[in-house]
């Protein structure tokens, strides 16, 4: 494994910022690129409040926030660096300029993982004159809480990145997952746009509030999942028949629900309902309370179930 003791992080939003404080928790020094003018006092302000819960969930026993360093060019963030996070905006054209102006300064082995959730690898390689080292590394938010990410190469990947990368995110406390076909929005969103497609159209149908639709999900199926995954939980639901049983009892039953489902559209109507609806339901809490309360139920359940993963 080449060093990554040292790594860089281009574009330092609420994504870039949450890598940033993941990678000083592991030990590691940190190189940030991002052409706001506020960038440095925000990422500062973000580690401060990320710190104490990456603590409580045991994850800077090897490192500080001090070993931070700004930078006014992405060229110069990435010098020396053997690992480098890409958070730039999904735009194409932004993309494709981020890699022309860092490729000639990469150190020989650094790795560049791209955070990207609605563009493809194929897209950005071409952004590169040689994308070998380029890997899609996608985090689910925020990337210092929770423990997914998808990580993908294709035939223009050389043979060891994407390895290489998924020993890097698993040294950080990732868990990852291969992403063996390109598709829009990879594995895990296209899981949750599936479900919110659904819960839209209860909304939209009159079934339930926005509220309750969403405690539903979170007193039901959204904490047995934090345990296990659908097809998981299904198999053990007809006993010791396992998923065959399973499927055999309840395939009329999933295939009608299935025909039933709605295809509602995100438009302006649709948005100015959910608003409301999720206005009402959190009894208009700020963005910061609920947030807080988000990242303090998120510690939580992970340690409760690292504790039981690891017995």
């Amino acid at each position: 494994m080449p060093d990554t003791s040292h790594t860089a992080i281009l574009g330092a939003g609420v994504i870039g910022a949450s890598w940033a404080a993941l990678f000083l928790a592991s030990g590691r020094s940190v190189a940030v690129f991002d052409p706001a003018e506020d960038a440095a006092e925000n990422v500062r302000a973000y580690i401060d409040r990320a710190w104490p819960a990456m603590t409580e969930l045991g994850l800077t026993g090897r490192g500080t926030p001090d070993r931070i360093s700004f930078h006014t060019s992405a060229a110069e963030a990435v010098d020396g660096a053997g690992f480098v996070q890409e958070n730039v905006p999904e735009r194409l054209p932004i993309k494709h300029a981020t890699f022309a102006r860092i490729e000639p300064a990469l150190a020989p082995d650094a790795i560049v993982a791209s955070s990207a959730s609605g563009l493809t690898l194929g897209q950005m390689q071409e952004g590169w004159a040689d994308p070998a080292r380029f890997v899609l590394g996608h985090p689910f938010n925020p990337p210092h809480l929770i423990p997914l990410v998808e990580v993908m190469g294709n035939e223009r990947t050389a043979p060891d990145v994407v390895e290489r990368a998924e020993a890097f995110y698993a040294d950080i406390g990732k868990v990852t997952i291969r992403v063996q076909k390109e598709v829009p929005g990879h594995v895990a969103n296209r899981l949750q746009a599936a479900v919110w497609r659904e819960a839209i159209h209860l909304v939209q149908s009159g079934v339930a509030s926005v509220g309750d639709v969403d405690k539903a999900m979170s007193a039901g199926p959204g904490l047995r999942w934090a345990a296990m995954g659908p097809t998981t939980l299904f198999g053990l639901g007809a006993g010791p028949g396992g998923l065959a049983a399973f499927c055999d009892h309840f395939a009329d039953t999933f295939n009608g629900w299935w025909d039933d489902l709605g295809t509602p559209r995100l438009n302006d109507q649709t948005a100015t309902m959910l608003a409301a609806g999720l206005d009402e339901a959190t009894k208009g809490a700020s963005v910061d309370d609920m947030a807080a309360r988000r990242d303090a139920m998120f510690v939580a359940l992970q340690k409760a179930l690292t504790s039981l993963r690891t017995r």
